[in-house]
C-alpha cells in the first residue's frame, strides 16, 4: 500500500477557507502582476476579509439563496467572487469568457441566474443582455470604479461590504453551508454534446481537494502559476481551491503570448497544464538538439549521469545542468499536473529525467473532477493513475481486452445534471457515475483510457476501433499538429472506413525541407507518407483509408479538446 500525505480534515469550503485563513494569515494567497511587470500580494488574512465583506455585501442586495454567474478571465476578483458566493449567499456559476453572446445568454437563463458578476471586456456583450433577462437584477463590473448605467462597482460593493462587517453585520460570517447542497453549477464544455448543468456540492469539491493532496505533496512553500480557465473544474479544485487549501501562493498567466516571461517573473514550483502545451515544450526543445548533433549526445550523456547520481547518492544537480530548460519554466518548477488529456510518456518521461516531475490524471467536470492520478512515489507514464482515497472505479462489460466503459463512484460524483433528470438518471444508478469514457485497467489498478464511447468506429465484423489511439500515432510526428479521426460508411464495401483530417504543423515542415513555402500537392505528399508510417503501426481493420488536410485549427474547448460534434454538425470533415 503506498505511503499516503497527512492532511488536515475540511468539510466545507467554508471550513477550508477559515482554517487557511488561520494557519497561513500573513503569507501570500495571491502575487497580482502590476504595472512594469511588479507583483503585489495579497495574505490570506486579506482574501478572508474581503470574502467576508463581499459576501456580507451581496447578501445585503438581496441575493441570498440566489445563483450568481461569474464570467471573466483569471484572476484575483473572480476567485474572490466564487468564495463569497458559495461560502454564505447562494449558488456561484462560473461561465466560459469565451462564449459567445447568446450562449451566455441561454445560460443565465437556465441556471436562473439572479446577477452576474464580469470582467469589463466582457462589459459591452453584458450591457446588449441586460434587457432581455429580466430575472438577472444586479450586473457587477470587476474593474468599474463607480455605479453606470445600471452596472454596478464591484469595488464599491466590497468596500459597503467592509462598512457592514466593521459595524457589526455578521449575515455572512453566520451563515451556516450545507456541505451536501448543491451550490456550485457548472456548464460542461463537452466535445461530444451540449452543455448540461452540473450540479457540485462543497462536500464533492472538498473530498476531492483531501484525496488529491494525500497523493501529491504540496505546501506552503509552493506557489503556481494559473493558466487553465478558472471556469472549469480542473483548474478551479485543482489549480486554485487546493492551494489555497495547502497555503500555497497562486499567480494568473495575463495571455500565453506572456507566458515564458510571467514564468521567469513568478518562479513558480507547481504547474497545472495541458498535454497540448507541455508536448509544444518537449517539440522545440528536441528540435534545438537536433540542430546540434554532437550536443545531442553530449546531452543525454548528462541525463544518464546526473540520474545515475541523484538515484545512488541522492545527489541531484539536473536542475544546475538541465539549467536552460529549468528556466524557460523560471528556475524552480518541480511539479507539473496534466489532465483533461493524455500526455505522450516520453514527454513525461523527458521531463521526469531532467528534474520535473510530470504526473498525469483523470477527471470529469461530475466528478468535481479528479477520479484517478499518479501519485509522487506511484506511477506508470503510460496510465493516468489509479482511483484517488475514497473513489472506486470499475469497468462495465468488458470486451476479450478487459476494455469496457469506466464507471465511478465516490464522495466526489456530482448531485446530478440541472433540471434534467432523464439525464441524471441515464449517467447515475446506485451511486455510479457511468462516464461515457472507455479504458481498462491492469493488475495493480492503473487506469488506461482508450477512448469516448460515442466515438467509437465498429466495422462490420463488430471491430473497435477507438480515434483516439489512431490519433495518437498520427500526433506522434512532429510535422503534425494535430490530427481528427472518424469512420465513414461506403457504399461500395458496405463496410465503415477509417478517415482523418490532419493539421500540419508548418512551421517543423517548412523548417524540415529548408522551404519558404509549401503548395498544398507537396503537403499532401509529406501527410500521405505520415499516414503510412501510422498504417504500419496498426493492425489492417484500423488503417486510415481516407485522408484530408486541415488548413485551420479545429474547434476546441477551453481545456484545448477538438469539440467532435461542432466539427461534425458543420459538416467541416470534408474528403
Amino acid at each position: 500500500m503506498d505511503k499516503l500525505y497527512s492532511i488536515g480534515k475540511v468539510t466545507d469550503l467554508k471550513d477550508l477557507m477559515e482554517q487557511s485563513c488561520s494557519l497561513y494569515r500573513n503569507k501570500a494567497a495571491f502575487l497580482i502582476k502590476g504595472k512594469n511587470d511588479d507583483y503585489d500580494s495579497i495574505s490570506y488574512g486579506q482574501f478572508g476579509e474581503d470574502i467576508e465583506a463581499f459576501g456580507t455585501a451581496l447578501l445585503k442586495l438581496g441575493l441570498n439563496g440566489c445563483s450568481i454567474a461569474v464570467l471573466g478571465e483569471n484572476r484575483y476578483e473572480w476567485c474572490l467572487s466564487y468564495l463569497s458566493v458559495v461560502n454564505g449567499v447562494g449558488t456561484v456559476v462560473p461561465l466560459d469568457k469565451e462564449l459567445p453572446q447568446e450562449e451566455i445568454k441561454n445560460l443565465l437563463q437556465r441556471s436562473e441566474a439572479a446577477a452576474i458578476i464580469f470582467s469589463s471586456k466582457h462589459r459591452d456583450q453584458v450591457k446588449m443582455l441586460k434587457s432581455g433577462i429580466p430575472a438577472v437584477k444586479y450586473y457587477i463590473d470587476m474593474d468599474s470604479e463607480i455605479n453606470e448605467d445600471g452596472i454596478l462597482s464591484f469595488q464599491q460593493i466590497l468596500q459597503t461590504g467592509k462598512q457592514l462587517v466593521k459595524a457589526g453585520d455578521n449575515s455572512f460570517a453566520s451563515a451556516e453551508v450545507d456541505p451536501d447542497a448543491g451550490r456550485i453549477l457548472i456548464f460542461t464544455s463537452g466535445t461530444t454534446d451540449i452543455a448540461k448543468g452540473v450540479m457540485l456540492s462543497h462536500g464533492n469539491i472538498c473530498s476531492n481537494i483531501m484525496a488529491v493532496c494525500s497523493t501529491v505533496y504540496v505546501d506552503s512553500q509552493d506557489s503556481s502559476l494559473s493558466i487553465l480557465p478558472l471556469h472549469h473544474t480542473y483548474e478551479c479544485t485543482l489549480g486554485f481551491l487546493a492551494f489555497i487549501y495547502s497555503g500555497a501562493a497562486i499567480s494568473f498567466n495575463d495571455s500565453l503570448r506572456n507566458l515564458t516571461k510571467n514564468l521567469k517573473n513568478v518562479k513558480p514550483t507547481i504547474m497545472i497544464t495541458v498535454p497540448l502545451l507541455l508536448e509544444n515544450i518537449y517539440k522545440k526543445v528536441q528540435s534545438k538538439l537536433k540542430k546540434r548533433r554532437a550536443g545531442k549526445l553530449k546531452f543525454y550523456l548528462a541525463v544518464y549521469l546526473t540520474n545515475f547520481l541523484a538515484q545512488l547518492f541522492g545527489i541531484d544537480l539536473r536542475r544546475k545542468v538541465f539549467k536552460e530548460i529549468h528556466e524557460g519554466f523560471g528556475g524552480e518548477m518541480r511539479l507539473i499536473i496534466v489532465g483533461a488529456a493524455s500526455v505522450d510518456p516520453k514527454v513525461s518521461k523527458f521531463f521526469r529525467k531532467i528534474g520535473i516531475h510530470v504526473l498525469q490524471g483523470y477527471g470529469l467536470t461530475e466528478c468535481s473532477p479528479l477520479v484517478t492520478g499518479n501519485r509522487d512515489n506511484s506511477f506508470m507514464d503510460k496510465s493516468c493513475g489509479r482511483p484517488i482515497p475514497g473513489v472506486e472505479i470499475k469497468i462495465l462489460n468488458p470486451d476479450k481486452k478487459g476494455v469496457g466503459e469506466i464507471l465511478v463512484k465516490g464522495k466526489n460524483v456530482m448531485l446530478g445534471y440541472f433540471k434534467n433528470e432523464k439525464a441524471t438518471q441515464k449517467s447515475l444508478n446506485n451511486g455510479w457515475f457511468y462516464t461515457g469514457d472507455l479504458g481498462y485497467t491492469d493488475r495493480k489498478g492503473f487506469l488506461y483510457i482508450t477512448g469516448r464511447l460515442k466515438n467509437v468506429i465498429v466495422t462490420k465484423n463488430g471491430k473497435k476501433i477507438f480515434p483516439e489511439e489512431v490519433e495518437s500515432y498520427i500526433n506522434s510526428n512532429p510535422l503534425v499538429q494535430d490530427s481528427f479521426v472518424w469512420g465513414k460508411y461506403e457504399e461500395s464495401s458496405g463496410d465503415t472506413v477509417v478517415c482523418a483530417q490532419i493539421l500540419p504543423n508548418i512551421e517543423a515542415i517548412v523548417q524540415k525541407f529548408n522551404e519558404i513555402s509549401i503548395s498544398k500537392d507537396e503537403l499532401t505528399k509529406i501527410l500521405k507518407d505520415i499516414v503510412i508510417t501510422a498504417n504500419r503501426k496498426m493492425p489492417l481493420y484500423k488503417h486510415i483509408k481516407e485522408f484530408s488536410v486541415r488548413e485551420s485549427e479545429f474547434i476546441r474547448t477551453t481545456t484545448h479538446k477538438i469539440k467532435r460534434y461542432v466539427e461534425e454538425a458543420q459538416g467541416n470533415l470534408t474528403q
